[in-house]
This record gives structure tokens, sequence and C-alpha cells, in this order.
């Protein structure tokens, strides 16, 4: 399988270790020094683009490749509120979009546990639910894609939190979301349910972003030669 890489970091260059290691090739390699390259006749070589960016860049990122015919997976985060015009865009040009907002394993069984959890704490209202999230100081957008994905399960499963806060809660109805940026902390996530007696805890803790890079290069697999709109769920079938 041919891979273009659309953001070529540190998490760029763990995808194409873990992309050659599986016996695929990149084919092109995109970051800030040549997003003039960025082109349909480039991109048209490859089977399948990869996009690690940032908000700023990533929705034009997409269009480039749906312009150009080529599935697109991405775990750029901080852009979600054009996440329903960029789904449209794919579908009515029979483009492929595979979204993650974290593709680690570990992570989308954790968010299963978080929906289970989530569904069991509502009946029992003595305890209030909060979640911290710890990433490295590189990373720009709070709460991380992560954590609003676990929130808004949260949200979706327990009617008494209506809306999530970074801010100190004003009611009881918020979920509160406490970001911490810390050194070169690849991500850790937490979910806590407290109480007067006791507290019940979950936490994901990644050690290195190899996880991350694996789970991507998956994905890539699973969308080359398809089209529609693709998420983790689809390819773990949790």
């Amino acid at each position: 399988m041919k891979i273009a890489l659309i953001g070529y970091g540190k998490m760029g260059k763990e995808i194409e270790q873990i992309a050659i290691s599986r016996g695929h090739s990149i084919v092109l390699k995109i970051d800030i020094q040549n997003q003039d390259e960025l082109t349909t006749e480039n991109l048209s070589n490859a089977d399948v683009a990869i996009e690690f960016t940032g908000p700023a860049t990533a929705v034009g990122n997409y269009y480039s490749c749906f312009e150009a015919g080529v599935p697109v997976v991405s775990g750029t985060t901080g852009w979600l509120e054009r996440k329903a015009e960029v789904e449209k865009a794919c579908s009515a040009g029979q483009g492929c979009f595979f979204y993650a907002s974290n593709f680690s394993l570990g992570v989308n069984i954790f968010f299963a546990l978080n929906k289970f959890l989530a569904k069991t704490m509502k009946e029992f209202p003595q305890y209030d639910v909060s979640m911290t999230e710890v990433h490295h100081t590189q990373k720009l957008d709070a709460p991380s894609g992560t954590a609003i994905t676990l929130a808004e399960d949260i949200l979706a499963l327990n009617d008494k939190k209506t809306n999530w806060t970074i801010s100190e809660p004003e009611s009881n109805n918020e979920l509160y979301i406490k970001p911490l940026r810390e050194g070169l902390v690849p991500g850790i996530h937490t979910i806590k349910y407290d109480s007067e007696v006791d507290f019940i805890e979950i936490t994901h803790s990644a050690y290195s972003r190899k996880g991350f890079a694996f789970g991507a290069v998956l994905a890539a697999e699973f969308s080359a030669g398809r089209t529609g709109v693709f998420s983790m769920s689809d390819l773990l079938n949790i």
C-alpha cells in the first residue's frame, strides 16, 4: 500500500516506521516546509493519506484528498465544529474519511468502558463525575479530542450533566474537564465518580505515541479502496 503522510512531525515519523515495518511505502511527505507539494497530482500516487497536522489546516487537507479521490485517515483535533460539513463533502464526492480523536486500541476499549460506567452510574446520583486529561506541553488544543469524546459519551448516557466545561463548574449540571499540560506526557485520561464515602476511577495512560501510530496504520489499511465515513468503532467492531 502506498501512503501519503500529511504532517511529518513526531507522530508522522512514528507512523512511517510502523507502516514500513508492515510492508507499506511512503510516497509523499508533507510538512510545514513543503505544503505547496500537497497537490492533486502528488496525492494521486497514494492509495491512502494519513493526516496529523493542526486544526488550522486539517479541513483544507481533507478537501485536497477528496478532490484527488484518495481516502484520508485523520487524527487531528480542534476542528470538530466543521465535522458535519466535512462528512457531507466526503459523501457528496463518494470519498473516504476515517476520523478518530484517538487511534489507540486501548483508548477505544476505554471508550467502551466509559459508556458502560456512565450508563451504570446514572442510577446513583450520589456520585458526581469529573475528568482530568494530561498531555505534553506542545499540544495546542484543550481539552483533548479524546477528552471531548469521553465527555460527549457521558452526556449522552447521563442526563444529570447537560454540558462540559474546562472552567470551574457553575452548577452540578456541568461536567468538569481539567486539562493539564506537562512535559512530554503522551496522554493520560482519568474519569472519576466521587461520593462522600468512596470514589470509582478509571484511567488510560499511554506509554508512547506508538499505540496511536499503530492504530492509524490499521485505519489506513482498513480505508484503502473504501468509500464512506468511518471511525475506530467500524475498525474494531466495538
